[in-house]
């Protein structure tokens, strides 16, 4: 049973979790885009080529617009949930319809806030959690939107994990949390080899090395294994669905990375002593 205080906690950070979705919205939708404006960089200066300017690009400017008129969305039109809701979901301008991931993505977060504070209360073990859903959520929906993990979300995941395996905020040892790493990152980056030796093609990006080495950071070397087992049947049924749906991308890629993060959240929810028993380990 929780007692008041708990509960005034864990609604507290659940709120704050509304507004930090609100914020991963916008860099759900404006890291892939930042990222591609990066390399068009690189590539122009080793190519010695010159770029036209390009106005500012980032996650606080521009302000975020309506992507069918252009109309600059005003503070309270952003109010998280509530604001969409006063909308109707669509653009006060041009009525066009708003996604209704946006709302989701924030309750979610509010949601998963709520619970690591209920579960591991409001100090550094919950909010390292809270930290750890953030940034596994905002992971896993880009990669389902352009299949790419950015670095700038799984190597923070990646460290994070360590340092709070060193701090002792996670229940996970440093050398469990280290080897954990390592086995995340080298056992998939040896699949990716073996395929590509047998069919000539890459199976997977490195971007899910890097983030099942920071899950394995998380939860130890000992859950490798069933959280690659779940996100792997899990994959595999949601592609075949696809595949008879007609709903796979150009070239018949089903990204990886969500699989993988759906496995992270189940081993935050049950516990990872609860899905290693799952599969009799």
């Amino acid at each position: 049973m929780l007692s008041g205080v708990q509960w005034l906690d864990a609604s507290l950070v659940g709120l704050l979790g509304l507004l930090i979705g609100s914020f991963l919205n916008v860099v759900i939708h404006r890291m892939p885009k930042m990222l591609e404006q990066q390399w068009k960089a690189e590539g122009a200066e080793i190519m010695e080529l010159e770029l036209p300017e390009q106005p500012v690009f980032n996650l606080a400017v521009p302000r975020s617009r309506c992507p069918h008129c252009g109309h600059a969305i005003t503070w309270y039109e952003n109010i998280p949930v509530l604001s969409y809701l006063a909308l109707g979901g669509k653009c006060s301008a041009c009525k066009a319809p708003i996604s209704v991931r946006y709302p989701l993505v924030e309750l979610t977060v509010a949601a998963l806030f709520f619970y690591c504070t209920w579960t591991f209360g409001a100090n550094a073990h919950g909010l390292v959690w809270c930290a750890f859903s953030a940034i596994l959520l905002s992971a896993a929906l880009i990669d389902w939107d352009t299949t790419l993990l950015p670095d700038d979300l799984t190597l923070p995941l990646l460290w994070l994990g360590l340092v709070a395996a060193a701090l002792q905020w996670i229940p996970v040892t440093l050398e469990a949390s280290v080897w954990g790493a390592v086995g995340g990152y080298m056992s998939l980056w040896l699949v990716y080899q073996a395929f590509k030796l047998a069919t000539g093609k890459e199976g997977m990006g490195y971007g899910d090395f890097k983030l099942f080495a920071a899950l394995g950071a998380w939860f130890g070397w000992q859950t490798l294994i069933p959280i690659i087992l779940m996100a792997s049947v899990i994959g595999a049924i949601i592609g075949i669905a696809m595949k008879f749906n007609s709903s796979l991308r150009e070239g018949g890629y089903v990204p990886f990375g969500p699989f993988l993060a759906g496995a992270g959240f189940s081993a935050l929810v049950f516990g990872p002593q609860a899905l290693r028993q799952a599969i009799g380990l």
